[in-house]
């Protein structure tokens, strides 16, 4: 039967991050014909969390296994190098060493080993001597290499993604409002004024995703807790060869501070995880009362505050000195000196919260009425970009069916 709504879209995804923008490919290649709009609120895709990050193809050899990020990682890797390679983006597969400097590290890095056997991940075990092959200005105790890591331009991914999608791409249309009745669709009002009306809609606003889900009146039962990452360069990048990762501790969803060499030949140091004060807060001095007030208000970020302040503390002590950061990369990298790193750009991590102060760690996607949510997207999420975009248009092309 007919509504007579004159939509001007199938498939509206709100959100023009890697995410989003693979989740707008998808749809259109494995359904052509239909009509899909992008709404992002920033004048150019990928500003945020995608285009803030050290620009690493993760391998998948930290996540847990049949986890949707170990599910996800070690074939969205293959298929980013296929795509850069495919579109003429730079890129390159460096490997990388994860590094044990204590001995209290060792039995979490031979754990490392065999979570990276039982995801398929192939890994070369190195004693203390060995490491000086790969990087001869790291020491550690022990290291493993995993050579199916690389670096890559992801903007440039998400430029290619956007105009290979043949979606209408917004740019400089925030979300205001969002009007959605299950028996007609979803009536999108922007920042502009201008209405979009859809059959479904995709929900990948990243550091926005929650507070987009209750506009459509859906409770996503998480909060976004903004957390900033901070990132020094180095001064010396022939210090540095490719990529040196400390060994995670796996009560926390960050990997620790790294070593990165990147596509431009710079070497990236970070980041550190500290608090931030606004969504899009990329230093102290960004403050957004309302924001901060709503983190403040969710009783899990009081929960993760009790938990784990001793490992904050240590976190704000590194963002405030240069000298503690620099103790910190000299775990892995002894000849580096405060001198040396030079401040970089940050980038925030949208961090999904349950109020019980659970850190989501794995992939997140809801489904409501004629919308899907994708409220948790973390590290490896532009790596697994094309297999997480695939899954989202699945679930949007169903609803859509079944709209």
């Amino acid at each position: 039967m007919s509504t007579g709504i004159a939509y001007d879209c199938d498939v509206l995804v709100v959100g023009g991050g890697i995410v989003g923008l693979s989740t707008a490919y998808a749809i259109t290649r494995s359904a052509p014909g239909t009509r899909v709009v992008v709404l992002e609120k920033e004048a150019g895709p990928a500003r945020h969390q995608t285009g803030r990050n050290s620009g690493v193809i993760h391998s998948g050899i930290y996540y847990r296994p049949g986890s949707l990020k170990a599910q996800y990682a070690a074939r969205g890797a293959a298929e980013m190098v296929k795509f850069c390679a495919e579109y003429g983006i730079a890129h390159a597969v460096t490997g990388k060493l994860i590094v044990a400097t204590e001995r209290s590290e060792l039995p979490r890095l031979h754990g490392l080993v065999q979570r990276g056997r039982e995801n398929g991940i192939p890994v070369r075990e190195l004693g203390a001597a060995q490491i000086a092959e790969y990087e001869p200005e790291v020491e550690g105790l022990a290291a493993i290499h995993v050579g199916t890591t690389g670096v890559c331009d992801f903007v440039g991914v998400a430029r290619q993604l956007a105009e290979a999608s043949g979606a209408e791409i917004r740019y400089g249309a925030e979300v205001r409002r969002i009007d959605r009745r299950p028996e007609l669709g979803v009536a999108v009002l922007t920042g502009a004024g201008d209405v979009v009306r859809a059959r479904v809609l995709v929900n990948c606003a990243g550091l926005h995703c929650d507070e987009v889900a209750r506009l459509t009146g859906d409770d996503p039962e998480m909060r976004i807790v903004p957390f900033r990452g901070e990132y020094y360069t180095l001064a010396r990048p022939e210090l540095v060869r490719g990529l040196v990762y400390p060994v995670p501790d796996p009560a926390f969803p960050f990997l620790g501070v790294h070593l990165t060499r990147g596509i431009d030949g710079g070497v990236h140091i970070g980041p550190n995880a500290v608090p931030a004060l606004a969504r899009e807060g990329y230093d102290w001095r960004t403050v957004r009362p309302r924001e901060l007030g709503a983190t403040l208000a969710w009783p899990g970020s009081w929960q993760i505050a009790r938990r784990h302040w001793r490992y904050g503390t240590g976190e704000l002590r590194r963002s405030v000195s240069r000298r503690a950061f620099t103790t910190a990369v000299r775990r892995l990298l002894p000849a580096v000196t405060a001198d040396d790193l030079v401040p970089s750009a940050a980038g925030v991590r949208a961090q999904a919260v349950l109020r019980d102060g659970t850190l989501v760690d794995d992939f997140l996607i809801r489904e409501g009425a004629r919308a899907v949510h994708v409220l948790n997207a973390p590290s490896p999420a532009a790596t697994a970009s094309l297999p997480i975009g695939r899954e989202v248009a699945r679930r949007a092309l169903e609803t859509l069916r079944t709209a």
